[in-house]
């Protein structure tokens, strides 16, 4: 008998981790290690799989010249994303206005709060932040930014000085963490039951109930910003819908059933080259959006901050809602440098403009829910901005060049597990 795919197994798991966390609460609860010693193994990849990937597409490539093209590129089309992110969570806030009627109350949890509030980055921090003091911590860490720095200009000193073998030794540590990925993928189902099943026997359906409005409004700004700003990008940029959404469908279940972004990584990584992408691009692009393109994440900020707004009675004129927009553009591209980063950020945005920072204690207990929402098109965006750029070097997304263009894009050679993995309309 032959077994459903990868994605209709991570459904099913997704399903049953709903009801036996619904019918079952303890059971539920109990199954929080299962879902632990999955996302352990999906963070053990991400290390020497973005090292591997990195040093072989920028070192085998040669070409730094491209490197800084592409870097640019991506900063650029980070910026444009997030932006637009940012303003349809402020406009959807203010059209559904989900904070109206809710009153603020001072709780324990404040306490909480302030303590996030306090662990707010500045941003000579966020920029130091990004050079690693050493690559073992940073590794152990799981600090992917400053693997991306250091992989780097690690590629480009093995280039400069023509180390043939560390490329070589580098592409079958790739292909060996491809297929090591396949391996934990096999546990995918598994460990996305454990986690809804952990999450809903430990919250509950009812807390969707209490604030069921900020929690609609939340996933009604993602669904508008999917179609009113990430569909666009992709046809504006010729992406092939149907292989995209083929390729990006398992890590964005991964994304939304853990709630981590990391384990959706090395799935992405190994889905966006098996269209096409080139590996040099989707191991530089990925990793980096993971700090600077957080589409999902940023617009959750600007509808929670005025949200909070909105319960605590305060109305915000246009002037100072955009200013918020402003500092939530410089200070969202450190979001991923802390623990709880979306909390510390918004924790930092209500003191710089004195909103009652027990507004984040509301939110606690519902925040796990939107937080599984926001990562899943955080996965989305980071994918689409691969492709994108893949796309503006000149690939088809069909394994060859464009035809009649040029590019000096990043490529190297696919991994087999890559190749093996169809993907079609």
């Amino acid at each position: 008998m032959k077994l459903p795919g990868l994605t209709t197994q991570i459904f099913i798991g997704l399903v049953a981790g709903v009801l036996v966390g619904w019918l079952f609460p303890a059971v539920g609860v109990a199954l929080a290690p299962g879902s632990e010693v999955f996302l352990r193994l999906i963070k053990s990849i991400i290390a020497p799989l973005v090292f591997a990937t990195l040093v072989v597409g920028i070192a085998g490539a040669g070409n730094m010249h491209a490197v800084g093209r592409l870097g640019l590129k991506s900063f650029i089309f980070f910026e444009v994303v997030t932006t637009f992110a940012l303003f349809i969570g402020l406009f959807i806030v203010n059209v559904v206005q989900p904070g109206a009627g809710v009153h603020l109350t001072q709780t324990a949890a404040t306490t909480t709060a302030t303590e996030l509030a306090s662990k707010q980055q500045t941003l000579a921090e966020i920029i130091t932040h990004v050079f690693p003091t050493s690559i073992i911590d940073s590794m152990a860490r799981g600090d992917v930014l400053q693997i991306v720095v250091f992989s780097t200009l690690f590629a480009a000193a093995v280039s400069a000085v023509k180390a043939q073998p560390i490329v070589d030794f580098c592409q079958s540590l790739s292909e060996v963490m491809f297929k090591y990925t396949n391996y934990v993928m096999k546990l995918a189902p598994l460990g996305v039951a454990a986690a809804i099943a952990a999450t809903i026997g430990q919250h509950g359906l009812g807390v969707l109930v209490s604030l069921g409005k900020l929690v609609g409004t939340l996933y009604l700004a993602l669904g508008v910003c999917v179609v009113g700003v990430l569909i666009p990008c992709a046809l504006i940029a010729r992406v092939p819908i149907g292989r995209f959404l083929a390729a990006s469908k398992e890590p964005m279940l991964i994304g939304f059933s853990t709630g981590s972004s990391e384990a959706a990584l090395p799935k992405s990584l190994q889905n966006m080259e098996a269209i096409g992408v080139p590996r040099g691009i989707v191991s530089f692009v990925l990793p980096l959006g993971y700090t600077f393109n957080l589409v999902g994440t940023t617009l959750y900020l600007s509808l929670a901050s005025v949200f909070i707004a909105q319960a605590a009675g305060i109305n915000l004129p246009i002037q100072t809602q955009l200013l918020m927009l402003l500092t939530l553009m410089l200070t969202s591209k450190g979001v991923a440098a802390v623990p709880r980063a979306s909390l510390v950020i918004l924790a930092g945005t209500l003191s710089s403009f004195n909103l009652p920072l027990s507004g984040i204690a509301l939110i606690l207990g519902v925040d796990t829910i939107m937080d599984m929402g926001r990562t899943a098109i955080n996965v989305l965006g980071n994918c689409l901005a691969s492709a994108v750029m893949a796309r503006w070097e000149g690939h088809s997304l069909d394994g060859k060049p464009v035809a009649g263009k040029e590019t000096e894009a990043l490529e190297s050679q696919q991994p087999e597990e890559a190749r093996e993995l169809v993907l079609t309309k």
